[in-house]
């Protein structure tokens, strides 16, 4: 059964997350984007995890569905064309926060289980060491290394995801807090971690230019904070519905099992290149190593980016495919392509409104995007609808970068090539 999982996802108890980030509008969200399973995230706050036990029942094996009667009630806000199957994954983010050799490290890691007695066994055990009541996504001083062993213990069926693993202040691998490699990080320990992920601001190209990443299979999610931010990132799947073949295709990297990736453009992670986003300035790494890491504007340290800390650890050249690497696709989500083509923003009742009209017509937003030949995508409301698409496809777009927890911004057309384009129609 080939289906798409977002795997990385918070609730409305995490910082920064919109208060309608439920189960009820994940299982409609999914359904519009065309996802079959979802984290469930931020399964060690109590009362999300209350939510959890009591709107969601036990499906195949080791996922879950939505109360049958909840569900119910929901369909009424998913087109026809977008109904299907949604499982949960119980899943959560963690934050460690820790000094290890003589360095501040701040690590988040992404934690799987697959039954309800387990992750209440975690979460008694966690409750000893940190709070884990003020934040979905629980800050502790728990080495990552140590917080994988007490997973193992507690579930040798549960596994740990080092996440975004590039991003400058909370990663593995990050510029500012993160190690060399994976196996300075989790130590002995280290043959237990069989997945990272990669990021927004990092494609799986830049990651196959780093050796030591090799045989680590490439995952890449949404860390959505709002519910139609699901779906911006996601994993193909080619497996039974479970939580063992999920976890069986991630271990193995079986490109039969696993089949790839949708990804966003790197370029348009907030953490892309090296920047001092309060002076508006960016710099590309080459630019930065001319700069000495400095910002010209104010004189202080630029947070260093993904592309540059690739670099720093890099013994490819850029452009290589080594053998057994995973297809990936990239992707700009529907609502942004359609505010560029109907010129207002990306959240406006106008894009709303003909995003709906086009899942009611052609299906959901992957479909649309990914599946459907470009001769199908035409619609009278948005005329170069499928040529916007087919320039995604190929990637023939104009991106200017994100840096310092800025997003990058991506361009279609130009204005005059819009008009002129429009006009021949």
């Amino acid at each position: 059964m080939k289906f798409i999982a977002d795997l990385h996802v918070h609730s409305k108890y995490s910082r920064a997350t919109a208060r309608n980030l439920d189960l009820e509008n994940l299982y409609i969200a999914g359904q519009l984007k065309g996802i079959t399973v979802l984290g469930t995230g931020d399964i060690t706050h109590p009362a999300w995890f209350k939510e959890i036990k009591e709107k969601l029942v036990p499906a195949e094996e080791g996922l879950f569905k939505l109360r049958e009667d909840i569900a119910r009630v929901c369909k009424d806000y998913i087109p026809d064309n977008c109904r299907g199957t949604v499982r949960f994954i119980l899943t959560s983010e963690i934050s460690s926060i820790y000094k290890k050799r003589e360095k501040i490290r701040k690590n988040h890691n992404l934690l799987f289980f697959n039954n309800i007695e387990t992750v209440e066994k975690f979460n008694q055990a966690l409750d000893k060491i940190g709070n884990i009541n003020s934040d979905g996504r629980p800050i502790l001083g728990l080495d990552a290394r140590d917080l994988l062993e007490l997973s193992l213990e507690i579930s040798p069926d549960g596994f740990l995801v080092p996440a975004h693993i590039w991003t400058p202040w909370f990663s593995v691998l990050g510029s500012k807090s993160g190690f060399d490699s994976i196996q300075e990080c989790f130590e002995d320990l280290t043959p237990h971690i069989f997945a990272v992920e990669t990021g927004l601001s990092s494609d799986p190209e830049m990651n196959w230019r780093v050796k030591s990443l090799d045989g680590l299979t490439l995952v890449s999610n949404s860390d959505a904070h709002s519910p139609m931010k699901l779906g911006r990132e996601a994993n193909i799947f080619n497996t039974d519905l479970s939580y063992s073949h999920i976890k069986h295709a991630i271990k193995t990297g079986d490109p039969s099992l696993f089949c790839g990736t949708f990804e966003f453009f790197p370029e348009e992670g907030k953490y892309h290149i090296d920047g001092h986003r309060k002076c508006e300035h960016y710099s590309w790494p080459t630019e930065t190593i001319q700069q000495q890491g400095i910002c010209p504007v104010c004189r202080k340290p630029m947070t260093l980016g993904v592309l540059s800390r690739v670099e720093q650890l890099a013994d490819r050249p850029p452009g290589v495919r080594t053998e057994g690497r995973h297809p990936f696709y990239h992707l700009i989500p529907l609502n942004e392509i359609l505010a560029e083509l109907l010129n207002v923003g990306p959240n406006t009742k106008k894009v709303n409104k003909v995003y709906g009209a086009l899942l009611q017509e052609k299906g959901y937003e992957l479909k649309i995007l990914h599946e459907l030949p470009i001769e199908f995508l035409s619609h009278e409301k948005v005329p170069l609808l499928g040529e916007a698409i087919r320039r995604v496809r190929k990637k023939e777009v104009q991106i200017f970068p994100g840096y310092d927890g800025t997003y990058g911004t991506i361009q279609l057309f130009t204005s005059q090539e819009k008009e002129k384009m429009i006009g021949r129609l």
